[in-house]
């Protein structure tokens, strides 16, 4: 299945704004992040074609997800 990972602010550092992946059947949104070597930590909000997800969420063909550090400010 082909799925679209976009990253954002400080995970864009060193790898990319937004990619296409051929994926297995039935691969979470943590598989995808421990394939992208990004730790643990420096993801605390994802969205799967617009909708608040978690690492759990399995991906369909054609779903795009998206990755954000956590955000600051005040």
């Amino acid at each position: 299945m082909r799925v679209t990972v976009k990253l954002f602010a400080t995970l864009r550092q060193e790898r990319f704004d937004i990619d296409t992946f051929d994926l297995a059947e039935n691969t979470t949104v943590g598989d995808i992040v421990t394939k992208l070597g990004i730790p643990r930590n420096e993801v605390t909000l994802i969205f799967v074609n617009g909708r608040h997800a978690d690492r759990t969420t399995r991906l369909a063909d054609g779903d795009s997800v998206a990755l954000f550090p956590p955000v600051g400010g005040g």
